[in-house]
């Protein structure tokens, strides 16, 4: 196992810094367990862009706050969060921290921008292309992220969207580049509840799998990026993989683990790919609770 430097946040308010060796990084007193089992994938070209943004005032907020249809020339975002252009993106429907992250074999691209990287929202290349902004899993590998103190409700339709990296091989959507991961949610980071993901083994394919992947994420192209203006919260155009709480009977959820279930190629020597697995972009909060 390496050792890395990190900073989680502990709150909106409260960052902390230090080392960890392997994977184990606390956001807050609870300590998910994060599980690992599995295997592989690629990080696909795309581009780079940060963002912030402003928060609802309600106590309860759903993607409908927000609008969906891109304000014209919505800029890049400044450095305070928002978008210049008119955009803004709520900082309090994303991850807040990563708790754990357990990489697998041939992971690696991406760890030396945890936790940024798959803090605000996504950075979606589109149809054709995947985004770079994000963290490769590796064979197996498994991370766990925090939204506290904000949090997931189970409301109208999907409450949550899971942002990897996939796309359309030359513009087919019959021919999707996915690397599926499987999605578990929790309350208090100690009882976890998943939603099925079992993709069908396919050796013919560059991943080891293929469709159908059921409710796993990493299988739909990403739109919404900071600089085009689609809402990532919004699941009718952001892309991306939405789940709804009550297909797990779940009604409220701080904390989500991503675990690969890809089958790529990881040499056992010489040079070795640093992108295999689950692409992790982001997780957007549709149905939100805030404190």
């Amino acid at each position: 196992m390496r050792a890395w430097g990190w900073c989680v946040v502990v709150s909106v308010a409260t960052t902390a810094c230090g080392s960890a060796t392997g994977a184990a990084l606390m956001a807050g007193d609870a300590e998910p367990e994060g599980s690992a089992q599995l295997a592989g994938g690629d990080a696909e070209a795309g581009g780079d862009a940060e963002a912030g943004g402003n928060m609802p005032e309600s106590d309860a907020a759903t993607g409908d706050e927000l609008s969906s249809d891109p304000p014209g020339d919505a800029g890049s975002p400044s450095s305070d969060g928002e978008t210049e252009g008119g955009s803004a993106w709520p900082i309090d429907r994303f991850v807040t921290g990563v708790v754990s992250f357990d990489p697998g074999p041939c992971a690696g691209f991406g760890e030396a921008s945890m936790p940024a990287v798959v803090e605000g929202p996504p950075v979606g290349g589109g149809a054709e292309q995947g985004s770079t902004d994000v963290v490769s899993l590796g064979n197996g590998g498994s991370i766990v992220v925090s939204l506290t103190p904000n949090a997931i409700v189970d409301g109208p339709g999907p409450d949550f969207i899971v942002f990897e990296n996939p796309f359309l091989i030359g513009g087919n959507p019959d021919d999707i580049y996915a690397e599926p991961g499987e999605v578990s949610v929790s309350d208090d980071g100690v009882t976890w509840l998943t939603f099925p993901c079992a993709p069908a083994v396919d050796p013919s394919s560059s991943t080891g799998v293929g469709p159908p992947y059921g409710l796993c994420a990493g299988w739909h192209p990403v739109y919404s990026n900071p600089n085009n203006g689609i809402s990532p919260v919004d699941p009718s155009v952001a892309g991306g993989d939405p789940f709804d709480l009550a297909d797990v009977g779940l009604a409220r959820a701080h904390y989500v683990r991503i675990v690969d279930r890809t089958a790529e190629s990881c040499p056992d020597g010489g040079e070795r790919p640093t992108t295999n697995g689950f692409d992790l972009d982001a997780v957007s909060i549709v149905n939100a609770e805030q404190p």
